[in-house]
């Protein structure tokens, strides 16, 4: 998932068994640099583009054994040494923060997915490898929860990236529903948004219920993790459908009495 996305679920942080909570962390806060560098402050495209391509060069350095010269990378280093993470999953976050500066949409369904398949699945994939089940079968199932995970997060802050002139919903979609992004830009639903944002969250649902069996082949606390990821995400879909679509009024949000309704769902399912 993205690093966005602990917002809505630090119940992640709760259920870490301890002995891995150095390796997130660490995982977390370069994940967390990079997108503030694509994202935050004022500064021209070029210099975020440098500054990532600064972090690449600290990768290269973890890859070659030569110490990397930031702090942030000396605890990564670390881990990735200790753990035997693979790199290209963190090469992959990089390419998908770059690519954030430059591209602002999306043509159709497929484009989007492969923005996800690096800006998402690859902290999946790191997980799965420090939890030691980083099979074939394994990492389809992530990617597919960690890809739903990421279009939930779009769906649910189509206000916040369109202030910061982003759109990711497809532009086929939304030559498709008949929705134009002056619609966006005004926050306003109608009969024809409804339609279009009850496609995307219909599809983003079937995602996450297709990767859903990695909770109950996960044992002990990370399955009650991963089952509490999946519930809240499809949570967050709910509540979209509750507000009848209007993100822009009524942005969903986890509150604490869904975590309650979150744990009940989280029992172990059998497929």
């Amino acid at each position: 998932m993205s690093v966005d996305h602990y917002e809505n679920f630090p119940v992640a942080s709760v259920l870490m068994p301890r002995r891995l909570r150095k390796p997130v962390a660490a995982i977390y806060h370069f994940a967390r640099a990079a997108d503030d560098i694509a994202d935050e402050g004022h500064q021209g495209n070029a210099d975020r583009l440098r500054q990532l391509d600064e972090f690449r060069s600290e990768l290269k350095h973890i890859a070659a054994n030569e110490t990397p010269q930031r702090p942030l990378f000396l605890s990564l280093a670390n881990e990735i040494r200790q753990h035997k993470l693979p790199m290209q999953p963190l090469h992959d976050l990089l390419d998908a923060f770059s690519q954030d500066v430059v591209k602002k949409r999306y043509a159709d369904y497929d484009e989007l997915l492969d923005y996800c398949r690096r800006s998402a699945n690859p902290v999946g994939n790191l997980l799965l490898h420090l939890y030691g089940e980083a099979t074939t079968v394994n990492l389809a199932y992530s990617d597919a929860i960690c890809t739903a995970l990421q279009l939930i997060n779009f769906w649910q802050d189509v206000a916040k990236d369109w202030r910061i002139g982003r759109v990711y919903l497809p532009q086929d979609d939304l030559a498709r529903f008949g929705v134009n992004e002056m619609q966006i830009a005004e926050g306003r639903t109608d009969a024809a948004w409804r339609a279009l944002m009850k496609f995307e969250v219909d599809r983003a649902r079937a995602l996450m219920l297709q990767g859903a069996p990695l909770g109950s082949i996960l044992g002990g606390r990370i399955g009650l993790e991963m089952r509490m990821i999946i519930a809240g995400g499809l949570r967050i879909l709910d509540k979209l459908q509750a507000a009848d679509y209007d993100m822009f009024q009524r942005r969903p949000v986890l509150k604490p009495f869904d975590w309650v309704i979150m744990l009940a769902k989280s029992a172990p399912l059998r497929f």
